[in-house]
């Protein structure tokens, strides 16, 4: 996991579940600059992909659900309650929402140390509502500059149990503003809601 966080950092994100990775929809760049002299320098990247398919398979005994993309690829999901089975049918429409974003903030010394934390959450619909659920997960870790190629267009940086991992910057801009030493905060953020798209039966 130290190795996903330091690639992260400086390439990109987790690749997206395997429906919606079929969708030609960009991610969204956002650069969000320092708010007067005390403020730490932050680059937020993220963005939202919609795809639209339709359940390919249902299995009561394994309580599982698949859906199909547009382009055939599928994802079996696990469904829970019962009652919930009972009203996916196959070949009902799916829509997916499936959020990335990624955050970097330069801390000033003394400000952070080394560490990593990992946030988990997921929700399903109410009892009698459309079926629907939602996953996400925020990876936020600490990490330590401990090298910079300007020719080379790197940087290497060391996690909170010593690994180290040299990546190559998005933006090649950005190794002017580090140095040696330096703190980054990162914060990877993912969340995948999906629902049946079309109103729970009366």
């Amino acid at each position: 996991m130290k190795k996903m966080l330091a690639v992260a950092f400086m390439v990109a994100a987790l690749p997206a579940p395997t429906l919606a990775a079929s969708t030609s929809e960009a991610p969204v760049m956002i650069a969000q600059a320092a708010q007067g002299e005390a403020a730490n320098p932050k680059v937020v990247r993220g963005g939202v992909v919609t795809l639209r398919g339709t359940v390919d398979a249902v299995d009561p005994e394994k309580k599982t659900v698949t859906l199909k993309g547009p382009k055939g690829n599928t994802l079996t999901l696990q469904v829970k309650d019962p009652k919930k089975l009972e009203m996916i049918k196959v070949g009902d429409p799916v829509v997916a929402k499936y959020y990335e974003a990624l955050a970097i903030e330069l801390k000033k010394p003394g400000e952070a140390t080394p560490s990593v934390s990992v946030e988990k959450a997921a929700a399903t619909s109410k009892p009698g509502d459309t079926p629907a659920a939602m996953v996400g997960e925020q990876v936020t870790a600490t990490v330590t500059v401990v090298g910079i190629d300007t020719k080379a267009q790197t940087v290497t940086v060391k996690g909170p149990e010593g690994n180290t991992e040299t990546v190559k910057a998005r933006d090649p801009k950005n190794l002017a503003k580090l140095k040696v030493g330096d703190m980054l905060d990162v914060t990877y953020t993912r969340a995948l809601a999906i629902s049946l798209d079309k109103p729970a039966a009366k």
